[in-house]
């Protein structure tokens, strides 16, 4: 069974080493350390029997949300930890009322892209050349919560 919970301070050295391990120019303990603070961003940290195994990194601005990390212990992957943390994101969006939420991802993770797509996520476009080392395309895949469009009014 997976467990959700805030990351606390005591979590910052493994989640920066996660995502130095797993992202390349990924954030750094001292930029986690802030996230943690952040009222815009919030991270969450996936527990399965008792031990952590993965973590998400969430922010909004005004009724835009990102997933701005999301990753997975190696050895507990496809056990339901992204899953969760999926979950996670889409509460956040409705419990802020949120419009969207955005993520990128990697064009070659597969994994990825088939979970974000099980979660209600949609491709929305391409950011060539965006990640390094090694050097790849970014799909950008958005959720939709509200009904988009150009629903605006101008004076």
């Amino acid at each position: 069974m997976i467990e959700l919970r805030s990351a606390a301070e005591r979590d910052l050295d493994w989640i920066a080493c996660l995502e130095a391990a797993n992202f390349s120019g990924g954030c750094t303990r001292e930029m986690l350390g802030k996230f943690i603070l952040d009222s815009n961003r919030r991270v969450t940290v996936a527990m399965a029997d008792g031990e952590r195994a993965g973590y998400l990194i969430f922010s909004s601005v005004l009724d835009e949300g990102s997933v701005d990390s999301v990753c997975t212990a190696a050895g507990f992957r496809r056990r339901g930890a992204g899953d969760a943390l999926m979950r996670a994101a889409d509460a956040a969006a409705a419990e802020l009322g949120l419009a969207s939420v955005t993520l990128e991802v990697r064009a070659s993770n597969a994994a990825a892209i088939a979970l974000y797509g099980k979660h209600g996520y949609i491709y929305a476009g391409r950011r060539p050349g965006y990640y390094e080392r090694p050097r790849e395309d970014a799909v950008i895949m958005t959720k939709y919560f509200k009904e988009h469009g150009n629903d605006y009014t101008c004076s």
